[in-house]
């Protein structure tokens, strides 16, 4: 296969359709996990679900970089534009994410704070060396996709001694996620689900490679798959979980392989290990405290640390009562278990995290899987 078209022939998406149906012990219930939200979106766009037989159940994870971020973490960049007349610059999802008190960055802006929409760390960095009267913070987020691109403009900055540039960071790491999932009391407190395998984020892959998932093979036997976005992919890797389930094996194995391999991007992950170092603990929405599942600055960048420059102490802040995020992000609910779900809750006015994003589970399934709830009434 060479183009994208080619990984989303229909055709052949029921052809392995037709072969997990096949090979799928009836007597067995399979429920996987897709971590990425790319992939949630992927299976929701192109009606995966529909070509798996019912006891194969797949079950949206905490994927979504935008949708874990707690509460606390975006009234610090509100505090900051609000308070201290800084320059927010972050990325566009992040806008629109409901913080304390009905607010939000897009809010905000609309009341004057000077917070700025940006495509890439470079774009912030930009920003500070054309205002250099003012001060600018880059709300960095995302996980070990994006955190490349932010320690490369830090490394840049104090090249640059651009002493009026920081970052608030807020990058968080997949692995520990998954462990806190499998093994958190915590977790399982809030409530869980069976889960027989994983499949392996796609970008994320790219960085790190496959070697980190091993341990999940190894030591909870639970096998995982990483596989591309594409409708074809997904499918690959679902049916290689079957195998892997029937076949009582727990590996990781690559679908990727035309772009991941076991040792990753040496060179990028030799950028984040420069500039970041791992928190001992950070809060995921929906997961609560999760240990060592996220980065901060080193000290050696102490300089471009937004959270020392302006020595923000985060606290915690509940989410909506009435939303149902965090159970969504662990995969106990659909979307369409939550109340607000398509009512009160849309994209244009989303009451949780998980409807901003178009990586989020309520959003991906608002945006092609909510037709499929309504009865068909015969005329």
């Amino acid at each position: 296969m060479k183009y994208i078209d080619e990984f989303r022939d229909g055709e052949v998406a029921r052809q392995i359709g037709a072969r997990i149906r096949a090979e799928a012990d009836p007597a067995k219930r399979y429920s996987f996990m897709e971590f990425c939200g790319g992939h949630t979106h992927a299976i929701s766009r192109y009606g995966v679900s529909e070509l798996l037989p019912p006891n194969v159940r797949m079950i949206h994870g905490p994927g979504c970089p935008v949708c874990v971020l707690p509460i606390g973490r975006i009234d610090h960049a509100l505090e900051l534009a609000l308070e201290r007349n800084v320059i927010v610059c972050t990325y566009g999802d992040t806008m629109r994410v409901p913080a304390s008190h009905g607010m939000s960055m897009i809010k905000a802006k609309a009341r004057g704070a000077d917070i700025r929409m940006v495509y890439s760390a470079a774009d912030a960095l930009t920003i500070a060396q054309d205002n250099p009267t003012r001060e600018v913070v880059f709300f960095a987020i995302g996980f070990e996709t994006t955190t490349p691109p932010t320690a490369l403009v830090i490394q840049m900055a104090a090249k640059r001694a651009l002493s009026n540039f920081s970052v608030l960071c807020c990058h968080v790491l997949t692995p520990s996620a998954i462990t806190h999932i499998l093994t958190s009391p915590e977790v399982r407190d809030y409530g869980t689900v069976p889960i027989d395998g994983f499949i392996g984020p796609a970008h994320v892959s790219i960085v790190i490679g496959s070697e980190p998932y091993e341990h999940f093979a190894e030591e909870y036997r639970k096998p995982v798959v990483i596989a591309g976005f594409e409708p074809l992919d997904v499918m690959q890797a679902i049916l290689m979980l079957v195998r892997q389930v029937n076949e009582g094996r727990a590996e990781v194995e690559n679908e990727f392989v035309r772009a991941v391999t076991r040792e990753g991007n040496l060179t990028a992950q030799a950028i984040v290990s420069d500039v970041f170092e791992l928190r001992p603990s950070f809060e995921w929405r929906g997961l609560g405290e999760v240990p060592y599942s996220a980065l901060r600055i080193r000290p050696g960048y102490a300089a471009f640390d937004a959270e020392k420059r302006y020595n923000l102490a985060y606290q915690p802040v509940a989410d909506n009562k009435a939303c149902e995020c965090g159970a969504i992000l662990r995969g106990v609910k659909r979307p369409t278990d939550c109340k607000l779900f398509g009512t009160v809750c849309t994209p244009e006015n989303p009451m949780g995290s998980c409807m901003v994003s178009s990586e989020g589970a309520c959003a991906a399934h608002y945006s092609y899987g909510r037709f499929k709830d309504i009865a068909v009434v015969a005329a």
